[in-house]
């Protein structure tokens, strides 16, 4: 039994045609878009790169799955950001790069190659992990790198920040151990000047 239209045409002979012209269609576009982005390439296999943390060139080995939290861990011994959440939504995996803050968990090497990547161990001399150790604002300790550069970030764009913005502006960061008082209050002296 066939469910043919008055023009003749089955239902399943038209979506058959249509996936083929899709197809057909994709296929034809391919090359134009290669064209277009002369500059791309597609990368297989392991590749070394040279990536700029914490103000030093570093050459590494990356394959394009390779995350930049993998390759600080692993490859640089840099321990501090954390693999808490391989999808970033901890915050325990930030990073500055090129001065904003990203999750490193979810963030691909190669895609930083050429730009300024700050870690927590950059900013061991700098005021916001000492109003964290100030205010008593950490605890297990695997938020806290996170949370610090977090919080350098924040403060770079907002250095006369309210504590409702605070509190808005550090909303992508998880305290597992809920120190959030604590780190409030580090981050209200240091906008502060204390």
């Amino acid at each position: 039994m066939t469910h043919e239209t008055s023009h003749g045409v089955s239902r399943r002979f038209f979506l058959k045609g249509s996936g083929a012209a899709a197809a057909a269609s994709s296929v034809a576009t391919a090359p134009q878009a290669e064209a277009a982005s002369p500059g791309l390439r597609v990368i297989s296999g392991a590749e070394s790169v040279t990536l700029n943390v914490n103000g030093r060139n570093v050459d590494v080995t990356v394959e394009p799955r390779t995350t930049l939290l993998e390759v600080l861990r692993y490859q640089l011994d840099m321990t501090g950001a954390k693999p808490v959440s391989m999808d970033g939504s901890s915050g325990a995996s930030t990073v500055l790069v090129d001065g904003k803050p990203v999750m490193a968990s979810t963030t691909l090497a190669l895609s930083v190659s050429g730009k300024k990547i700050t870690t927590c161990e950059a900013l061991a001399d700098d005021a916001v992990p000492h109003a964290f150790v100030a205010h008593d604002a950490q605890q297990c300790g695997f938020c806290t790198p996170g949370f610090v550069v977090a919080v350098r970030a924040f403060l770079n764009r907002h250095p006369n920040a309210t504590e409702e913005e605070i509190r808005s502006g550090l909303n992508g960061n998880i305290c597992r151990c809920g120190t959030y008082a604590n780190v409030l209050q580090a981050v209200i002296s240091l906008v502060k000047g204390n």
